[in-house]
């Protein structure tokens, strides 16, 4: 009884995880059909854009992408061994980081006015 409680956690957990991957994809989709230049940043308006649909396009692709990677580095919450989770968490902060340089480098350098 307890193995088959601690499956439904492990599932249900990952579902958790995913859905939140789910949502920076659909955040990434949304972005692609946004007329105005999207906010990257929470919080804050996005700056001054020379191409928007260009900008919104990768901004949206940068999303998706951290949805997907977001969603595979949750897998080992599946697993029976418990410690693979440290690779999860040290994964997410790495992409997060990633992501923003990305952002910051590439795409603000690229289509700020």
């Amino acid at each position: 009884m307890g193995g088959t409680y601690s499956m439904d956690g492990k599932i249900l957990g990952f579902i958790v995880w995913a859905i939140f991957g789910g949502i920076m994809v659909g955040l990434g989709i949304r972005a692609f059909f946004a007329k105005e230049a999207i906010g990257f940043w929470a919080n804050v308006k996005p700056f001054p854009v020379n191409d928007v649909k260009g900008y919104n396009r990768a901004t949206g692709k940068l999303f998706i992408l951290y949805g997907v990677i977001f969603t595979v580095l949750g897998t080992p919450l599946l697993g029976q061994n418990t410690p693979y989770i440290l690779f999860s968490i040290l994964g997410i902060v790495a992409e997060t980081i990633a992501v923003m340089a990305i952002y910051n480098l590439l795409i603000t350098k690229k289509y700020k006015k």
